[in-house]
């Protein structure tokens, strides 16, 4: 190393040591995080030679995904997804406790405005598609009945879209329900189908730099909450999808993928008939308790 190479690389270090000083008063775990976070962004910069072209790049790609989110719209999200934080952070702290559903991602989707519906009730409630029938029981990891759990399901149309990407307003393809006294489960949703994350804006002008599709399996959203168990956020994906090998964000987990049975119309589970072909799947979800 030459000494101006020298010389610029304890200019460099300066800046870094004196912006990780200025945390010396934050608390232990909040020190901890920005020190590390300081650390490796600015390693980050040094390692690829950060261009002032290229900040302003990033500062405007970030600008950019914050005026897009809103409360239905979620850019931030989606860019954590892409990048693999959002699986990584799953994968960090999901409990590796033999026999538990296994969690994925939250996705940018959600609201908790969603309606409650009985026992059996219809998630769809206007969202176009293929009726099908979902059900099952939650327990806990030791075979446990879990009664009263709450499940948040929410999901895409048949033509991928969710409600929340509608401009008229509407909430359908939402819900959620609590289980039965056994644990048990039922609903009617429509069949999930596969569709692209939103792709105009940030996120995706990076996809399509990078060469990367937008595609997401068809899948159902499932978040299962119960007192005195672990949060369950999870997805259940349907076999065959062809983007099963290339989710966008990663989310795929074979222990989550299930093989729907087609129906002709006529008589249901729960005594209805619907007037033309359904499907049903079946699942149980197993939730991991809490550590007394």
């Amino acid at each position: 190393m030459t000494n101006r190479e020298t010389l610029a690389a304890r200019r460099e270090q300066a800046v870094t040591d004196e912006v990780l000083a200025s945390f010396d008063g934050a608390g232990p775990r909040l020190r901890e995080v920005l020190r590390s976070l300081v650390r490796h962004l600015h390693g980050f910069a040094r390692e690829v030679r950060l261009s002032e072209q290229e900040w302003e790049t990033a500062i405007g790609f970030l600008t950019r995904a914050g005026h897009l989110t809103d409360d239905r719209r979620q850019e931030f999200i989606l860019l954590s997804d892409v990048l693999g934080l959002s699986m990584l952070t799953v994968a960090i702290n999901e409990p590796q406790v033999p026999g538990a559903t296994e969690a994925t991602v939250f996705g940018p989707f959600f609201h908790d405005e969603a309606p409650e519906i009985p026992l059996g009730g219809d998630v769809a409630r206007g969202a176009a598609g293929t009726p099908c029938y979902v059900s099952g029981q939650v327990r806990d990891t030791g075979g446990k009945p879990v009664a009263g759990a709450r499940i948040d399901v929410w999901e895409a149309d048949e033509d991928g879209f969710y409600d929340v990407q509608y401009a008229d307003g509407r909430s359908a393809g939402r819900a959620w329900l609590r289980t039965g006294p056994a644990g048990e489960y039922r609903f009617w949703s429509v069949l999930p189908a596969p569709y692209p994350i939103p792709h105009d804006g940030p996120v995706g002008d990076l996809l399509k730099a990078a060469g990367r599709g937008p595609m997401r399996p068809a899948h159902l959203h499932f978040m299962v909450t119960a007192p005195g168990y672990r949060r369950l956020i999870t997805h259940l994906f349907l076999a065959g999808d062809p983007h099963l090998g290339d989710d966008a964000v990663f989310g795929v987990k074979e222990s989550l993928v299930v093989e729907p049975v087609p129906h002709e119309a006529g008589p249901a589970p729960d005594g209805t008939e619907p007037a033309g072909a359904w499907s049903s799947i079946a699942f149980d979800l197993v939730l991991v308790p809490e550590p007394a």
